[in-house]
């Protein structure tokens, strides 16, 4: 039970981080809906055990707050992060798509699911405390383990770097 309310607690603010995040630039109604699947059963129980099961949510997380949500040995988590991104195309993993031949083709992200996705770093971040500044060498970690379009990630590093797009 302990569990469930510190997990609920954290979902409560992250989606208030984003949904402000999202305010300022405009997407209202992403910052509405933003994440909302996270309170269905198959997704929240598996985080809420996983994040702040015995194990606990700070062993999960580098200095940046990224948390390696693949070969975690929880497959209930597992499983729950896969239906998370093909239910969220703020999340780059949604516009990744595998061929039967084992290739993948990336497509570019829709601009409102790219700025939502740039809302969610930020949100995610201040809602453990972090400050916007912590975004640059966030994306400097963790960059390389994303597969992105070209356009994609560099619209992403314009507005992350603040250049004008």
């Amino acid at each position: 039970m302990k569990a469930i309310v510190k997990y609920l607690s954290y979902l409560v603010r992250h989606k208030w981080f984003v949904m402000i995040e999202c305010f300022k630039v405009g997407l209202i109604w992403r910052g509405l809906v933003h994440d909302m699947s996270k309170f269905l059963p198959d997704e929240f129980f598996p985080y809420a055990n996983y994040f702040y099961g015995p194990d606990g949510w700070k062993h999960r997380r580098s200095k940046h707050g990224y948390y390696r949500p693949y070969h975690t040995g929880d497959e209930h988590f597992d499983f729950a992060w896969l239906k998370h991104q093909k239910r969220n195309r703020h999340h780059w993993q949604w516009w990744v798509l595998p061929k039967d031949d084992g290739r993948t083709i990336v497509f570019p992200m829709a601009e409102k699911y790219m700025k939502e996705m740039i809302c969610d770093w930020k949100g995610a971040g201040r809602a453990q405390g972090k400050s916007d500044d912590d975004l640059v060498p966030w994306w400097e970690e963790n960059k390389g383990r994303m597969r992105l379009s070209p356009r994609t990630r560099h619209w992403i590093e314009m507005e992350i770097f603040g250049i004008p797009f």
